[in-house]
C-alpha cells in the first residue's frame, strides 16, 4: 500500500507543502487507530514536525512508544494533562503550537464532545483551543454512523470554521459489518493534509457538481493489442479529489488509471476504457454538471473494425496500413452541447514550442480555459508528480504556471474555474494557513 503523498520525493525546486509544518495528530478510540503509525511515519519522512496525542481508548489500540519513535517526539497522553511542573496548560501549548491538526480516527464520542463544546479530556480541550485548520476523519460502526445523534453531530461539524470533515468510506469493518464507517485510507489522509496546507479549509465548491475526465483511452487493434498513451490519470484524479475536498460533488470519468486507489474514495467513478465509452458517459453526465475539466488523454484515431482474433505480426502490419478513423472530438462536443454559462477546462499536451498551437486549439474548440503543458520535460507531462505550462483563458488572458506539484496545480485550475462560475470570486494569494505568533515547542 502506498502511503506517501503524491509529491513525496518531488522535483527540485518544488517544495513539499508539508515539509517543516507543525502537525498535531489527535487519535481517538477506534480500531482504525492502528493505521495512524503509517501516517505519522510518512509525515516525518516528508519533513513535517509531528506531535501525537492519544485518548485513553486509543492507548489500548496503538502503542504510544511506537508513535513517539516514529514522530521523533514524546507522545502525549491523558495523564499528561495537568502537571505542577508546567508553567502553562498542555492543551493550550499544543493548540498554539499546531499549524495543522489531523484528527483521525474521529470516534462518535470525540465527535460528540467536540460539537457540544465539552473540554473534559486533553484531546477535547485541545480541539476547542486550537485556531489551526483541522482535518477530521470519521470512523465507526455502520449502525453508529447512521444513528440520529451521530448524524446530527456530523451535520453540526460541517458548519465549523477551519474544519475539513472527511466522512467514512464503505467497506468491510472490524466488526464484520459491510457498509459506511471505514476511516479514509492513510494515502488519502496524507493527500487531504497536503490539500489543507495548500488551500486551507475553504469549501468554495460547496453545492457545485464537477465533471472530470482522466487517464488514457485504449483503442483495440485486436483482442491482444491496443493503441494508447503513457497517461496515468494523476492530473485528473487530483483535480477531482481537490474539488471534492473543496466541497464539490464530483463525477470522474476515467480510462485505465495508474494511481493510488485510495485517491478515488469519495468520488463517483465511471470507468470508460475507450473513447466511445467516454463519449457516452460524458454525454449522460454533462446536463448535471456545473463545470467540466477534460484532463483525459483521449486517442486521436482508432481502428474502424478491430480484428476479432489475435492477428499475426504479418496480418497486423498489413492491417495497420489502412482502416483507421478519427476519434470524435469529445471536448468540442461538450462545448457545443452545454447550456448556459457552464465553464469548461480543456488540456493540451505539446512538445517543443507549442504555445501558439495551444492558442489556436482553444479558439477552435471554444473552451473557456485551456491548460497547455509540455510533455518533453522531466518535470511535466505524463507520469510526473509535477507539471507546468500555460493557462489560456477568456479575452486572450494567459498565465504561465511554473513547475508545481500536480495537486497545487489542481487547486489553481479549480480557482480559475470557480472565478468563471462566480465572477466575484477571488482566491487568496496564498492558501497556506499561517501562524503569525512564535510558538514554543511543547
Amino acid at each position: 500500500m502506498r502511503i506517501e503523498p503524491p509529491d513525496a520525493g518531488g522535483q527540485p525546486g518544488v517544495p513539499d507543502p508539508l515539509a517543516g509544518r507543525r502537525i498535531l495528530v489527535g487519535i481517538s478510540g477506534s480500531i482504525a487507530a492502528v493505521k495512524l503509525p503509517l501516517v505519522v511515519s510518512a509525515l516525518a519522512k516528508c519533513g513535517a514536525q509531528v506531535r501525537c496525542l492519544l485518548t485513553p481508548s486509543a492507548e489500548q489500540l496503538v502503542s504510544p512508544v511506537a508513535l513517539a519513535s516514529l514522530s521523533r517526539h514524546r507522545c502525549y497522553l491523558e495523564s499528561d494533562q495537568w502537571s505542577a511542573a508546567a508553567d502553562r496548560p498542555l492543551h493550550i501549548e499544543l493548540a498554539e503550537w499546531a499549524e495543522l491538526v489531523l484528527l483521525a480516527p474521529l470516534s462518535a464520542t470525540t465527535l460528540g464532545r467536540w460539537v457540544h463544546g465539552l473540554a473534559d479530556t486533553l484531546l477535547a480541550s485541545t480541539l476547542l483551543a486550537t485556531e489551526a485548520p483541522v482535518l477530521a476523519a470519521a470512523a465507526m460502526n455502520t449502525a453508529m454512523w447512521g444513528s440520529a445523534p451521530v448524524r446530527r453531530n456530523w451535520q453540526q461539524l460541517q458548519a465549523f470554521e477551519r474544519v475539513l470533515p472527511l466522512g467514512p468510506a464503505p467497506g468491510l469493518l472490524a466488526c464484520d459489518r459491510i457498509g459506511d464507517g471505514r476511516m479514509a485510507e492513510p494515502a488519502l489522509l496524507l493527500l487531504a493534509l497536503e490539500s489543507l496546507a495548500l488551500w486551507g479549509w475553504r469549501r468554495d465548491w460547496q453545492g457545485r457538481r464537477l465533471l472530470v475526465s482522466a487517464g488514457p483511452t485504449r483503442e483495440p487493434l485486436d483482442p491482444a493489442r491496443c493503441l494508447t498513451n503513457p497517461s496515468t490519470g494523476l492530473m485528473g484524479v487530483l483535480l477531482a479529489q481537490a474539488a471534492r475536498l473543496r466541497g464539490a460533488s464530483v463525477d470522474l470519468v476515467h480510462g485505465p488509471l495508474s494511481v493510488e486507489p485510495a485517491w478515488l474514495e469519495g468520488l463517483c467513478c465511471h470507468s470508460a476504457p475507450t473513447a466511445a465509452a467516454m463519449q457516452r458517459v460524458l454525454a449522460e453526465l454533462q446536463p448535471e454538471a456545473d463545470a467540466i475539466a477534460m484532463a483525459a488523454a483521449v486517442a486521436d484515431h482508432r481502428r474502424a473494425a478491430p480484428s476479432p482474433h489475435k492477428a499475426s505480426k504479418q496480418e497486423l502490419a498489413a492491417a495497420l496500413a489502412s482502416g483507421w478513423e478519427p476519434v470524435p472530438d469529445l471536448l468540442a462536443e461538450l462545448v457545443s452541447r452545454r447550456e448556459g454559462q457552464r465553464p469548461i477546462l480543456g488540456f493540451a499536451a505539446y512538445s517543443g514550442d507549442g504555445l501558439e498551437a495551444a492558442r489556436a486549439k482553444r479558439r477552435r474548440k471554444g473552451c473557456d480555459l485551456l491548460f497547455a503543458n509540455p510533455i518533453d520535460r522531466p518535470d511535466a507531462g505524463f507520469a510526473s508528480a509535477t507539471n507546468q505550462g500555460w493557462l489560456l483563458g477568456p479575452a486572450e488572458r494567459e498565465h504561465q504556471l511554473p513547475p508545481l506539484s500536480k495537486l497545487a496545480l489542481a487547486h489553481q485550475l479549480l480557482s480559475a474555474l470557480a472565478a468563471l462560475l462566480e465572477p466575484g470570486f477571488r482566491p487568496p494569494a496564498d492558501g497556506r494557513h499561517r501562524v503569525d505568533r512564535a510558538a514554543a515547542d511543547p
